[in-house]
């Protein structure tokens, strides 16, 4: 298999997207790098899920949104199974509400962990990656991203700010052998959209032509499809997965 061997680190990976990708990558025989910045019980069930399987895998707590944390985070990755070969950018919150009724404070967090722990990551990824002229990122968005969602709007400019960055990586990490794309999420089953009622949830997947919602292993595929070499063209992407929601 073409991923056998390689090193993948998932930020966010405890449980909903993240876990799923965590679980599919593992399967392909990867060397798996978790993190979580305070789910710390649950990270380590994954861990010790993962050690039972035989699976090369680290279990790293952390906030990937401050650059000095990911730093140290990079350096353990390092000296465990030296440089990182596929990055997924998963690390995500939420917030539904009115813009005017939420705070600096919160505007700033949400950009913090949805944004910046992109870059933070990228930063500390690709120097490894033009050196060895390979690797792959893909950075986990959401289909407000582009569409923009009403109650929604900092996320749909932290998710918006997460395309154009892919795009522009794309291009300045192509010569060097670096692919780096983004899934556009609709509507996944995790714990951030456990929220909805009943009523809520038929609204919701009678807007998806599929007429339910998708899953973490769903988006877990399309991770492994982009992180293989049968996508070795494809880069600058931002591939929507929401079940053909209108």
């Amino acid at each position: 298999m073409s991923l056998k061997g390689k090193t993948v680190f998932i930020t966010g990976s405890s449980r909903g997207i993240g876990q799923g990708i965590a679980f599919a990558f593992a399967k392909a025989g990867c060397n798996i790098i978790l993190n979580a910045s305070k789910s710390k019980e649950a990270l380590l069930e994954m861990e010790k899920q993962l050690a039972r399987d035989n699976i090369p895998v680290l279990a790293l707590l952390g906030d990937a949104s401050d650059y000095d944390t990911c730093k140290k985070m990079f350096q353990t990755i390092e000296d465990t199974f030296g440089s990182v070969d596929i990055l997924i950018n998963n690390a995500g919150i939420s917030h539904i509400g009115l813009f005017s009724d939420m705070n600096p404070q919160e505007w700033q967090n949400l950009i913090a962990v949805n944004l910046y722990s992109v870059f933070n990551c990228t930063h500390l990824a690709v120097a490894d990656m033009v050196r060895k002229k390979s690797g792959s990122i893909i950075n986990i968005s959401s289909m407000w991203g582009e569409l923009g969602a009403s109650c929604e709007a900092v996320y749909s400019a932290s998710k918006g700010g997460i395309n154009s960055f892919t795009k522009a990586m794309a291009k300045e990490l192509g010569p060097s052998g670096i692919r780096v794309n983004a899934i556009a999420c609709g509507v996944i089953e995790t714990q951030m959209n456990a929220a909805f009622d009943e009523g809520e949830r038929k609204a919701l997947a009678d807007e998806i032509s599929l007429m339910r919602f998708g899953t973490p292993a769903e988006v877990a595929k399309l991770a492994l499809f982009l992180a293989e070499e049968s996508s070795s063209y494809l880069t600058g992407q931002i591939i929507t997965l929401d079940g053909g929601m209108h």
